[in-house]
């Protein structure tokens, strides 16, 4: 089996602060309930990225315990860890790769900024620590820095990268050079890296649809995951992009990056229970080993600051 991800962890870090928990004290006067405390508590969770639909459904069940006024702030924490997990539990998945199919062939897909190259660099780290042989496919042929900083990492694991050939050359055409030499030289995996596009400019969108296509004429099981890297400081707008690439590509999988900083990590349950899209990853930090295997109940604890 490949190992993806590092293992997914409960935090004590401060810096980390993606979650709710510090939020609930304000609602608590004296280990009291305020009067107004349901109201406020769903507007909590709803300026937190958890979603209208996410949010209804956990005031509901909140509402059914009939919790006495002298409520504490922990029970309320664990209540909606517990159901957020509840919302989160049929999304966690393992990345597995069929080690009897080779080249497995993973591709990276998103909007600028959410984080691809940096993913694919620290997969790449993990699957080459395990002796695997990995290509990089540099399918971004519109932004040099993204081709320098996957070279970066290549060098770095000692592993082959199929580079364009001339600026701006078609993304497709660099994606069937790297299945074919994959394919002839025994790799265990290919990574492909695709041009952060916009989801809504139809022919940048329509290149991905390409991309997917002259793959297939190679291996017709191929890719064998469409992933889609989202940036979770970008709150709802994540949803309109995962509504958009799914549409275009069909997307197999989530990796929800930028988790550390500011990021209220809410969305990550509002794209649960709306899409119900495989969650691979996590990324909470810049080290190799802050990319995380998608955990529900570690990720519940840690939104509500549960030590």
């Amino acid at each position: 089996m490949f190992k993806i991800f590092s293992k997914s962890k409960k935090t004590q870090d401060p810096n980390f602060t993606f979650g709710i928990g510090n939020a609930l004290k304000q609602f608590f006067t004296h280990k009291k309930l305020k009067t107004n405390f349901i109201e406020e508590l769903e507007e909590l969770l709803i300026i937190n990225d958890i979603g209208v639909e996410a949010s209804a459904k956990i005031i509901n069940n909140f509402q059914q315990q009939k919790f006495v006024n002298d409520i504490d702030l922990e029970t309320v924490k664990k209540f909606l860890a517990y159901e957020i997990q509840n919302i989160l539990q049929p999304c966690e998945a393992k990345l597995e790769l069929d080690e009897t199919h080779r080249p497995q062939v993973l591709i990276f897909n998103g909007v600028n900024g959410v984080g691809k190259t940096t993913t694919i660099g620290k997969i790449c780290a993990n699957l080459c620590g395990q002796n695997k042989k990995v290509l990089i496919g540099a399918c971004d042929t519109f932004r040099a820095g993204a081709t320098n900083q996957l070279e970066i990492w290549a060098k770095r694991n000692n592993c082959e990268i199929i580079l364009p050939l001339k600026d701006g050359e078609d993304p497709a055409s660099v994606a069937y050079r790297a299945l074919d030499y994959a394919k002839k030289n025994s790799f265990d995996i290919l990574l492909i890296d695709t041009a952060g596009r916009l989801h809504n400019k139809q022919n940048l969108m329509d290149e991905l649809k390409k991309i997917n296509n002259v793959i297939k004429k190679i291996d017709s099981t191929a890719p064998h995951y469409n992933l889609l890297v989202l940036d979770a400081t970008t709150g709802q707008n994540a949803r309109n992009q995962l509504e958009i690439f799914n549409k275009i590509i069909g997307i197999d999988g989530l990796i929800i990056t930028k988790l550390d900083g500011t990021a209220k990590g809410g969305i990550v349950v509002a794209l649960a229970m709306n899409y119900h899209k495989k969650i691979f990853g996590i990324g909470v930090g810049e080290k190799i080993e802050d990319l995380q295997e998608f955990n529900a109940k570690i990720f519940s604890e840690n939104l509500l600051s549960i030590i």
